[in-house]
């Protein structure tokens, strides 16, 4: 009698705690990440607008890629997936975006730069 009651106590708890594990298999989906697609186009279209195709076209390209890729999976409902490629993305672009935004201050400090050279010398000129 003993034995049977301690059989069907752990036979219960047992299948209570797989119950429990189910439900919260299902309770953890990930939702399809929408707000990280948004922000990933956003940066996309930031690096474009800052040059990117023009001073950083790798890391641009790798960035629209991954943000292609992260729309397949979210078409697929693949949102583990969207969720990382979305991210990549993001960076990639954020990336691409910093280094245009650089290399036109860095044109315009050489730019600057030759205008001061130009100016040095015709005040060199100016003075024999």
């Amino acid at each position: 009698m003993i034995k049977a009651l301690v059989g069907t106590r752990y036979g219960f708890m047992i299948g209570t705690t797989c119950l429990v594990l189910a439900l919260a298999g299902c309770a953890t989906t990930i939702p399809a990440p929408r707000e990280q697609m948004a922000v990933s186009r956003a940066a996309v279209n930031d690096a474009v607008s800052a040059g990117g195709a023009e001073y950083a076209p790798t890391a641009l390209g790798a960035a629209q890629d991954k943000l292609a890729r992260a729309s397949a999976a979210m078409e697929a409902a693949d949102y583990p997936s969207a969720q990382l490629w979305a991210e990549e993305a993001e960076v990639d672009a954020r990336v691409a975006a910093t280094m245009a935004r650089s290399a036109k201050a860095q044109r315009a400090v050489a730019e600057v730069r030759e205008s001061i050279r130009v100016l040095q010398d015709e005040l060199n000129r100016a003075r024999r």
